[in-house]
């Protein structure tokens, strides 16, 4: 019978803490997600702020929605890209130790004994560990490439997820400092303003999954983007100044 105090087991049998849960840190949704927004608020929001320096209202949504549509798929298809290409090079990893196996299962044993011995277990316990993990050939690869490389091949993260996510936030992003514009305001500042608020807002989201304070991700997030909306304003008048 168990033990009152014993921890309850997960439905993989690993012990389970009640509360003791971690987020997705395998790249996948949230860093896209993340990227996405920023990029759009930033790139859209000093886009508009450029344009507007030299040119009419109207010129402005339209280069504010091109600038939305090019940035949301050009962020869709270089998120699918980099991931895709990133779980390939796993792939082949993968293949690299499977034949490692194949040809050398001693040397293999040996390398896993000394890995456990350097994390602090005995030669004995080690060489023990090694065998019951050597058991299960798929296991004993996945194991592997977590020592040596710090990646698990059963933990990719989706390109699609990836793609999907970062169009959809850029796109988000992108739409806010145009907000005053497609209602019929036609005010550089009440872009901004959007802008602003929204690099706040999506700064703050992301400090909940980091654990950072949400004042200090907004500020830093406000203070870095509007350097760069800042500096294309400024490209955007010596621009319009020598034409």
């Amino acid at each position: 019978m168990a033990k009152q105090d014993d921890a309850p087991l997960s439905p993989t049998g690993m012990p389970h803490v009640r509360g003791h849960r971690h987020s997705d840190v395998s790249g996948g949704w949230l860093r896209a997600a993340t990227f996405g927004a920023m990029d759009g608020l930033v790139s859209n929001t000093a886009l508009i702020a450029g344009v507007a320096a030299a040119a009419s209202a109207h010129t402005v949504v339209i280069s504010g929605v091109a600038g939305l549509l090019a940035g949301a798929f050009s962020m869709a298809l270089g998120e699918y890209t980099s991931v895709k290409t990133a779980n390939e090079q796993i792939d082949a990893e993968v293949m690299v130790e499977r034949r490692a196996f194949e040809l050398n299962p001693k040397a293999e044993r040996a390398e896993l004994i000394a890995m456990l011995v350097k994390l602090g277990m005995s030669v004995k316990t080690a060489a023990q560990a090694t065998d019951e993990i050597h058991r299960d050939h798929h296991r004993a690869i996945n194991f592997h490439l977590v020592q040596e490389l710090g990646v698990d091949p059963t933990e990719k993260p989706s390109p699609w997820t990836a793609a999907i996510s970062s169009f959809v936030m850029f796109a988000i992003g992108a739409l806010v400092p145009l907000i005053p514009y497609l209602l019929g305001l036609e005010s550089l500042w009440a872009g901004l303003a959007c802008g602003g608020i929204g690099l706040a807002i999506a700064g703050a989201v992301a400090s909940r999954f980091t654990s950072q304070p949400a004042w200090w991700a907004s500020l830093r997030q406000v203070t870095f983007g509007g350097i760069a909306i800042a500096a294309t304003y400024l490209v955007g008048t010596l621009v319009d100044s020598f034409l």
